[in-house]
């Protein structure tokens, strides 16, 4: 599980695939995605950081996703599907206006959806491209039946939420009840998996695009799965449950200067003992399944593998919950065993202890850093100059970011200083307010960490317009944020190529 052997130093971009441009209501693996690519090539970036690919839930969150081994069925690209035959160029001129800037989510999927079912209908029907249709399904078999089947179910309840919306022979798994309703909409459960063998080749296709211009994916599996998702309605065995099959305890953070009452995220918390007796199969079906859509791993919520905020359920805050041990060493030496050239990074962020910073090191993962962070003051007032967050004192083995999806981009961030913090800022970076995030920037590819990303918005010099996530909210602004047509990336990614040049990155 080391990272790269080579003693090199890295530029990375952070931008899901949403966020480009289409004509399409929502960016996808279609020709943008393919320029996004070249551009990062010919500029000397070397990475692409996507948040998680899955398809999402409520709140269209990428990190509460419908299932952690499916792709996002929105990210396949119509126009891909017209020049392999599976839709015609008519069936594009029929799309609604959408929002320039803004993915709206919903009048997406009413036109999509369909359309995509639509071109799945007609592949199914092909008995030339049945063989390798008939492979994807076979060899997905242990996540890909229960997810198509979980669809179908999701579509006849209009509910996701399977523990307290769905009839109890079929929210308990009853094989019997399953078996009837799967004869009973067999073809629609085929249109669902001609839906992810779609996304599955696109996907890859784009993946090698990507491996072959020299860029690689580094990915991103959130710790936990949402509650209302295939993989806790097919395997509730390997969460902590009461009595009746509901959750027992859920997940979240502990109470800190930022959240009187915390952080409630409301996932189910894993049973780890029970994992641990078939060796966390479970999980290595899951990293084994996303090593091969990514070359690096980012695994959010790191710490928790080390210990966990666990809070009995139906609290309405997350204030009364307790630090519990999570599966820690034994489970990374499971990892390593299993796959020994995987690429992790542990997102380290939050409240960290000497244990977890153990486990990380030990590991030999990268940690995270963030920029503005740094600039942060103690209680007291004062600025601390050797805050591991700042440019100069980054060690080597970390990965850098001036913010990530869940903060405001630096221009956001900076106009929302006191005169005094704006002064620190800009004596730091010896440059005026208006150079603040290129100038932040420049800083952070000079250092001696490894890995340099940053998001678009910030090479773009963006504000608060286009922040991506608001945490512990849920408004239609997370995750919403979108390239306009008019946006031209490549004079600020030519300037990005110039600093990678002289910095040696």
């Amino acid at each position: 599980m080391n990272m790269d052997t080579q003693d090199s130093r890295m530029t990375g971009v952070l931008l899901h695939p949403t966020c480009l441009y289409t004509p399409y209501g929502i960016g996808d693996f279609g020709p943008a995605a393919y320029g996004f690519v070249r551009s990062l090539a010919r500029s000397g970036v070397k990475l692409w950081q996507i948040l998680p690919l899955g398809p999402t839930g409520y709140g269209n969150s990428p990190y509460a996703e419908r299932s952690t081994f499916a792709g996002n069925e929105l990210l396949i690209s119509p126009e891909m599907l017209v020049r392999e035959g599976w839709l015609s160029p008519f069936d594009l001129d029929r799309k609604p206006a959408f929002p320039a800037g803004k993915v709206d989510y919903q009048a997406v999927i009413n036109w999509k959806i369909p359309l995509l079912k639509r071109a799945a209908k007609e592949f199914l029907t092909t008995d030339s491209v049945q063989e390798g249709f008939n492979t994807f399904c076979e060899e997905n078999s242990y996540w890909l039946d229960d997810y198509a089947l979980f669809m179908v179910l999701y579509g006849q309840y209009k509910d996701a939420r399977w523990n307290s919306h769905w009839e109890k022979q079929v929210s308990h798994h009853d094989p019997i009840a399953l078996a009837h309703i799967a004869e009973e909409h067999s073809e629609e459960i085929e249109v669902w998996k001609a839906l992810q063998y779609f996304f599955e080749r696109q996907w890859l296709s784009l993946k090698h695009f990507a491996n072959d211009a020299g860029v690689s994916i580094i990915g991103d599996v959130p710790i936990f799965v949402a509650g209302d998702s295939a993989d806790t309605w097919s395997n509730l065995g390997l969460f902590q449950i009461d009595g009746n099959g509901s959750y027992s305890r859920v997940s979240g953070v502990p109470p800190d200067c930022f959240c009187a009452t915390g952080q409630l995220w409301g996932n189910p918390v894993y049973d780890w003992d029970k994992m641990k007796k078939d060796g966390y199969a479970w999980w290595m079906k899951r990293l084994k399944r996303l090593a091969s859509r990514n070359d690096y791993i980012r695994i959010d919520h790191f710490r928790g593998f080390e210990s966990y905020w666990s809070i009995p359920a139906g609290n309405p805050t997350a204030e009364h919950g307790v630090w519990v041990k999570g599966p820690g060493q034994e489970f990374f030496d499971m990892v390593k065993k299993q796959f020994p050239n995987l690429k992790i990074i542990a997102e380290d962020l939050g409240f960290m202890t000497p244990a977890v910073d153990k486990l990380r090191d030990d590991n030999g993962f990268p940690g995270m850093r963030i920029g503005i962070f740094g600039f942060n003051r103690a209680q007291d007032g004062t600025f601390d100059a050797k805050d591991t967050n700042l440019p100069h004192n980054y060690p080597y083995q970390a990965v850098v970011y001036p913010g990530t999806h869940d903060n405001e981009p630096i221009n956001g961030w900076f106009s929302h200083r006191s005169e005094e913090d704006k002064r620190l800022v800009t004596d730091y970076l010896d440059c005026k307010q208006e150079n603040v995030p290129w100038s932040l920037i420049r800083c952070m590819i000079a250092s001696h960490a490894r890995y340099a990303i940053f998001q678009m918005q910030d090479i773009l010099n963006l504000g608060d317009e286009a922040r991506m996530n608001t945490p512990s909210t849920c408004g239609d602004q997370n995750w919403s944020w979108q390239l306009k047509k008019e946006d031209d990336i490549e004079p600020s990614m030519q300037k990005l190529k110039k600093l990678i040049t002289l910095y040696g990155r």
